[in-house]
């Protein structure tokens, strides 16, 4: 079997990509290192990326000329309200819990897993839920 590294990228897909990124980058610190019209890829720790996409914009293939005849990006698009989680430190669950109440942002959920891990939920801008988990929630990690 072909060996896999991690996770590169994830894509959300947004309403309106400045307020997006915006939410991004000032509650989780996630700086952009590219953008447009259509998208905007956000640094996330651990060599990861974000991708924002503005509804609409990836329903046909995206061409990549800027770099001469090198094929396209597939057409892809997700709806409705989709799910992202990111890991965090045990130690800094309340220093999440109390960054989200002064950010205004709602904790819809805290769950305590059986194995010891506790996740917070919320929501982006655009309805997305999101969630902060301690280690322990899955068996790898």
């Amino acid at each position: 079997m072909p060996r896999v590294s991690h996770i590169l990228e994830t894509s959300l897909y947004v309403e309106d990509l400045e307020r997006s990124r915006l939410f991004y980058e000032r509650l989780f610190g996630f700086p952009p290192f590219f953008e447009d019209e259509r998208m905007c890829a956000l640094e996330v720790p651990g060599g990861q990326v974000l991708l924002l996409f503005r509804h609409g914009m990836t329903d046909q293939p995206a061409p990549i000329e800027a770099f001469g005849p090198n094929g396209f990006i597939p057409p892809h698009h997700g709806r409705g309200a989709l799910h992202l989680a990111f890991a965090i430190p045990s130690q800094e669950l309340e220093r999440w819990t109390m960054h989200l109440e002064r950010s205004g942002v709602p904790i819809e959920s805290r769950v305590r897993w059986p194995r010891g891990s506790v996740s917070l939920y919320f929501r982006d801008p655009d309805g997305h839920s999101l969630e902060v988990a301690t280690p322990g929630l899955w068996p790898n990690r």
